[in-house]
């Protein structure tokens, strides 16, 4: 009984092979297939514009004119870097983004995060022209960078910065990226939110981030937010995605900040940051009570930078050591509770009050020394490293 068993179940089995093929390839021919190349259709090469645009509805008309306008200023950042797997060995890596030109001189807005690390940078623009880029410098906790190519005479188009202070939720943007590779890509929608906070990393935020609805993926990093005049108002950044893909929730990094980064960057080739000159412990929790202090939130002034303006303005440090856990810290300081009234109780509530100063500005820290509450002006320095 046993080899006719055998030879039942194999021919069992080997039916199943064949339905399972067989389905295989009916899929393969007749089903939903995933695209092996994908590129933009340049602007200036449709035929019959004029025809074309004559069916156009009013809100699409808006939608084609941006795109024309601004499509050839988008640029698709290709860059590579070097990394080690576990055995140390060197591994190629590749990555993608977005930036948009500012200036016809050949520089281009992008995010920190799409060159960080990068070797060697390429810009692809809207005319498929390829330029080798070099990195100029970048504000990390802003997440904005610079670079610059050298147009060799060509004429490049770059796009206007708006003013996004003027921004009010429900107007209608658009954006203009290359998401998944996919280039010059255009999508729309309104502006959900205004004057978010988003915190991208352990470093970087948006302060006062634009949210949209326009669709935003992975590769559309980097590129502009438009509004309906053709101005850019924002740079796309980041999106809230539980499943990995656009859920309709996007936030871009507002021009004005951008402004002035891009303006120091192309003028004194660094960013320009307020400096206060402190390092601090968050206090919440257990600890203010086991230090027995005087509130429940803040920042423990453990050191006053020597010669920065937080010691120059009276601000004081910790004057004896403790242990906490695992560590050792500084007692006996100052305990920042606000500046100009806005409170701390973190090291980002911190870079968030400082964030649109410059140095040379004043500003007011409040603080506990023992259980006295004091105001104290402080006119802030300027940080020389990132």
């Amino acid at each position: 009984m046993t080899a006719p068993n055998h030879s039942h179940r194999a021919r069992i089995i080997l039916a199943a092979l064949v339905l399972i093929l067989g389905a295989y390839w009916a899929g393969t021919r007749f089903g939903s297939r995933q695209p092996t190349s994908v590129e933009a259709v340049p602007a200036n090469a449709l035929t019959d514009v004029s025809q074309h645009d004559a069916t156009l509805t009013s809100d699409e008309s808006i939608n084609v004119r941006i795109y024309r306008q601004a499509s050839p200023a988008v640029a698709n950042i290709l860059t590579k870097a070097t990394e080690y797997d576990f055995f140390m060995d060197p591994v190629p890596v590749e990555g993608a983004g977005s930036g948009f030109v500012i200036d016809p001189r050949g520089y281009i807005l992008t995010n920190y995060h799409v060159v960080e690390g990068a070797q060697s940078i390429e810009v692809v623009l809207g005319d498929q022209s390829h330029y080798p880029a070099k990195f100029i410098g970048a504000d990390q906790r802003n997440d904005v960078a610079l670079l610059k190519i050298d147009p060799n005479g060509k004429h490049l188009v770059a796009l206007s910065l708006g003013d996004s202070g003027k921004l009010q939720v429900g107007q209608k943007v658009l954006a203009i990226g290359n998401p998944f590779g996919f280039q010059s890509t255009l999508t729309t929608g309104v502006v959900s939110a205004l004057g978010r906070t988003v915190q991208t990393s352990q470093t970087t935020f948006i302060d006062e981030a634009i949210q949209t609805d326009a669709a935003i993926n992975r590769g559309n990093s980097g590129g502009p937010l438009i509004n309906t005049h053709g101005e850019v108002i924002g740079i796309n950044s980041a999106i809230y995605t539980p499943s990995g893909t656009t859920a309709g929730i996007g936030f871009a990094i507002p021009v004005n900040t951008a402004k002035n980064i891009a303006n120091d960057l192309m003028t004194d080739g660094r960013v320009h940051r307020a400096f206060l000159g402190v390092e601090t412990l968050p206090i919440g929790g257990w600890l203010s009570e086991a230090l027995d202090l005087p509130v429940k939130e803040g920042l423990l002034v453990e050191r006053a930078t020597k010669g920065g303006p937080a010691a120059a303005a009276g601000i004081h440090g910790g004057d004896r050591i403790a242990e906490a856990g695992m560590r050792k810290i500084a007692i006996g300081g100052d305990v920042i509770t606000a500046i100009d009234s806005q409170k701390v109780a973190t090291q980002l509530d911190v870079n968030l009050a400082l964030n649109h100063k410059r140095p040379g500005d004043s500003v007011t820290v409040t603080v506990y020394r023992g259980g006295k509450k004091m105001d104290i002006p402080v006119k802030l320095g300027e940080r020389t490293s990132n």
